[in-house]
């Protein structure tokens, strides 16, 4: 009988340890990623899109992140990046000397591109701790090169938690030749384009916004407005959570648009907010930053976002990570709508994805023809190089790491 009990338990044991093997086995390709929505997921499900498929093909170029592909008219694709090595150029966001880099990506496979790295910015983010990229786009030979703030509760982003108050958006710089000169933007960390957060590590809406990708040129866009998508936090929050605004962590999403030139960009008077719905369900614009509403609201599920226009489709794919307490494993989710303001359907919910992927974005130029085969781009595990951090995350799906990384994905009928 004591036997017995031994080897049952023993054999117990045995189990646990393969389901535990099990869960932290890589998504083999080929495989369709499960959708796990928790219980509270407001959305309904999408018919038009149920699902991705990771079809194995992947590649991942650098050692520097924050990649968001502008489509040029010129074919090309712009996009900023930092903290790390892009084509033997350095730049690092973090400090007083705080720089920024750009890229000019040149290829129509997405295995076979050619990046040139042009150069990188020092921009002060004083009196905060660090200054980033975000919302980037070229457009009728403009580039539009957006930047914003963090702070970190210990001072740190390398020690306790990374990076865990967002900052405000601070504006944009321009070049009207690629990227060779620029012209800085008007407004700084402490008076920045819009007029959040109160004070330094006040809550914020428009933290680490980025444009939606409209295709070449910003060619599908709706009445020829530039879309500014973000995440961020109510303040007061009525259940806060550890870094619950911060760069990869928040409550709702946000919407906002202007008619982009080099005069209007940094004029938050020609800027409008998605205020949400009059009494007929139509999509109302205030140019009154207080009365912005969410477009999105999922308290403690929400962080940065990215939207994408699929043209043959005619959806637009929203992207969004929950960063957990910003050094944990990653959730991504993905929405699709006929219209820019929703309504919104879930297609899939992927858990512990990449197993910490973050800066996640559909480059509308990988799109097929038929829309139903797509690339994400995204960078993944971050805190797998810093020994302060204990808790390290997997490769998955397979290829997912520092840098730009590219999968192809079957968006499933």
């Amino acid at each position: 009988m004591e036997y017995q009990v031994r080897l049952n338990v023993r054999i117990a044991r045995l189990f646990l340890v393969a389901l535990a093997v099990r869960a932290q086995t890589p998504a083999p390709a080929g495989r369709v990623w499960p959708s796990e929505p928790p219980a509270d997921c407001p959305f309904p499900n999408s018919t038009a899109i149920t699902g991705l498929r990771f079809t194995g093909r992947q590649i991942k170029y650098t050692t520097a992140d924050t990649w968001y592909p502008s489509w040029g008219a010129d074919g090309r694709l712009y996009s900023p990046w930092t903290d790390g090595t892009a084509d033997g150029l350095k730049a690092v966001s973090i400090g007083p000397k705080a720089t920024t880099g750009w890229a000019v990506i040149e290829g129509d496979d997405p295995m076979q591109l050619k990046i040139t790295s042009r150069g990188a910015v020092a921009a002060a983010p004083e009196p905060y701790g660090g200054r980033y990229p975000s919302a980037s786009l070229h457009h009728k030979g403009i580039w539009y090169y957006g930047t914003y703030c963090l702070m970190d509760s210990d001072g740190n982003p390398g020690t306790g938690l990374n990076w865990d108050i967002l900052g405000p958006f601070v504006g944009f710089r321009t070049s009207i030749d690629n990227g060779k000169t620029w012209i800085e933007t008007p407004h700084t960390p402490s008076q920045p384009l819009f007029p959040e957060p109160v004070s330094p590590g006040g809550k914020v809406k428009f933290g680490a916004p980025h444009f939606v990708d409209f295709g070449r040129d910003m060619r599908n866009s709706p009445g020829g407005y530039a879309y500014l998508v973000a995440h961020g936090a109510r303040d007061p929050d009525p259940s806060p959570r550890p870094a619950n605004a911060s760069w990869i962590t928040g409550d709702q999403i946000y919407l906002a648009r202007v008619k982009p030139s080099l005069r209007t960009i940094n004029d938050r008077r020609k800027w409008q907010f998605f205020a949400g719905r009059d009494s007929r369900g139509r999509a109302r614009w205030t140019h009154q930053f207080d009365r912005i509403q969410p477009l999105v609201d999922w308290n403690n599920r929400c962080g940065n976002v990215s939207i994408t226009y699929n043209a043959p489709l005619a959806k637009y794919l929203m992207v969004v990570t929950d960063g957990g307490n910003t050094i944990s494993k990653f959730d991504t989710w993905i929405l699709e709508s006929a219209s820019i303001t929703g309504p919104w359907r879930m297609v899939t919910f992927m858990k512990r994805f990449g197993e910490q992927a973050y800066f996640v974005n559909f480059p509308s130029k990988f799109i097929s023809l038929d829309g139903r085969t797509a690339w994400l781009c995204y960078a993944a595990n971050f805190s797998n190089g810093n020994a302060n951090f204990k808790e390290k995350h997997l490769s998955n799906p397979p290829g997912s790491g520092y840098g730009m990384c590219l999968h192809e994905v079957e968006l499933l009928k």
